[in-house]
C-alpha cells in the first residue's frame, strides 16, 4: 500500500481509502458483509475510512461504528453532512444549526466522541462562507473533529471560502472530494489546479466511475445493476454520453491488457497518479470487489499508458457532464437566469 499525506495536515493515509457508501440498504449489505469488508480494508493497510450521515440514511455509519469497534485509532475516519436527510427542509444544508446537529447524530451512530475528518457534502448555496466556517471551526476548537474539508465543491466556491476563512481568520478547508476518472476529467481544468494552490488533500469519490471501469461493463454484455431505474439508466448505451463511455472502455481494455493489469487497476492508477490526488476512494459492496480493487494498491503506471489513456480520453473532459453533481444552481433552475 502507496501513503500520502493529507494536505498539509500531516496526516499519512493510504492511497486506496475505503468509502462506504454501499453499506445498508442501499448495497443491499448485512452487518456480517461489512465486518468482512472493512475488516479485509484495514488488513492490507487502508487507514483512511470514508462514509456520510446521508448513505442509507445513517445506516452506513451505524453499521461501520459497529464494525471498527475496538479499532477506531487504527483509522483516519471522515464522515460528511448537508444532503437531505428527509423532506423537511430543516435536516440539511451547512448551517450551524444543520451541521452542529448533524454532526452529533453522526458521533452518536458511530460510537465515537470525534471523527478526523468532517466535510460539507456539497456547497450551499443559501448559506454563507462565514456562517459555515465558523461553525466549523467552533466544532474543531470543541474537539469534535480534527479537520474539515469539503466535497464536489466547485472551485471558484473553495476559493471563495479559502478567502473567507483568511479575511474572518476561521479555520480553512483542509480537503476537498470531488469526482474524478478517466471518464470524468473535468476537475484538472480548475478544481485540482486550485487545490494544490492551498496545499489542500484530495481524496476523489467513483474513480470507476459508477462501475463503467469495473471489467463487467462492455460491448455486447448485457449490463445489470442492483440498484433503482436511476442505474439502470446511468447504463443506457442508446444515450449518447454512454454510447462515448462504452467506446471508450473498449479502447482501455486493450491498453490494460498490454500493460499486464486489470480494468480497475488501470483505472485506480490513473486517478492516484495525479500529484493533486491523495487518495481514490473505492466502494465495495462485497469483499470479492473489495479484493479486485486492493490489487492496485501498488500499481504504477508509466509515462507512456498515461499518454495513451490522454488519447482516448482527452484531459479536461467529462464524458457525461451531468452526473458530476457540481452544476452551478443557474443552470438547473431558469428563475436563477431571468431577471424579475
Amino acid at each position: 500500500m502507496q501513503y500520502r499525506t493529507l494536505g498539509r495536515t500531516g496526516l499519512s493515509v493510504s492511497a486506496l481509502a475505503l468509502g462506504t457508501m454501499n453499506f445498508g440498504h442501499l448495497g443491499r449489505t448485512t452487518q456480517d458483509d461489512v465486518d468482512a469488508i472493512v475488516g479485509t480494508a484495514l488488513d492490507a493497510g487502508v487507514n483512511l475510512v470514508d462514509t456520510a450521515d446521508f448513505y442509507s440514511g445513517g445506516q452506513a455509519e451505524e453499521m461501520l461504528g459497529r464494525a471498527l469497534a475496538g479499532r477506531r485509532d487504527d483509522v483516519v475516519l471522515a464522515t460528511k453532512a448537508g444532503l437531505p436527510m428527509d423532506r423537511s427542509g430543516l435536516r440539511q444544508g451547512a448551517s450551524r444549526r444543520w451541521l452542529t446537529t448533524a454532526l452529533e447524530d453522526s458521533l452518536r451512530r458511530l460510537g465515537v466522541d470525534h471523527v478526523d475528518v468532517f466535510k460539507v457534502h456539497r456547497w450551499d448555496p443559501a448559506t454563507g462562507d462565514e456562517e459555515t466556517l465558523s461553525a466549523l471551526t467552533d466544532l474543531q476548537r470543541a474537539g469534535k473533529i480534527r479537520y474539515f474539508g469539503s466535497s464536489t465543491f466547485p472551485a471558484h466556491r473553495i476559493v471563495e471560502a479559502q478567502w473567507a476563512a483568511r479575511e474572518h481568520r476561521l479555520g480553512r478547508y483542509t480537503v476537498e472530494e470531488p469526482s474524478y476518472s478517466i471518464l470524468q476529467r473535468g476537475i484538472e481544468r480548475d478544481v485540482l489546479p486550485v487545490v494544490e494552490q492551498y496545499g489542500m488533500g484530495v481524496t476523489v469519490w467513483s474513480p470507476l466511475s459508477s462501475g463503467w471501469l469495473s471489467g463487467a461493463v462492455r460491448e455486447g454484455h448485457e449490463i445489470t445493476t442492483h440498484r433503482s431505474q436511476l442505474m439502470t439508466a446511468r447504463f443506457d448505451v442508446s444515450l449518447p454520453h454512454n454510447r462515448a463511455r462504452l467506446d471508450a472502455v473498449e479502447k482501455l481494455v486493450p491498453v490494460a491488457e498490454q500493460a499486464g493489469l486489470s480494468l480497475i487497476q488501470l483505472a485506480l492508477g490513473f486517478v492516484t497518479a495525479h500529484p493533486a490526488v491523495t487518495a481514490a476512494l473505492i466502494g465495495p459492496r462485497t469483499v470479492e470487489h473489495l479484493t479486485s480493487q486492493l490489487a492496485a494498491a501498488d500499481t504504477v503506471l508509466p509515462a507512456h499508458v498515461l499518454d495513451t489513456i490522454d488519447d482516448i480520453v482527452a484531459p479536461g473532459l467529462d464524458l457525461a457532464s451531468g452526473e458530476k453533481n457540481d452544476t452551478p444552481p443557474a443552470l438547473l433552475d431558469a428563475g436563477l437566469r431571468r431577471r424579475r
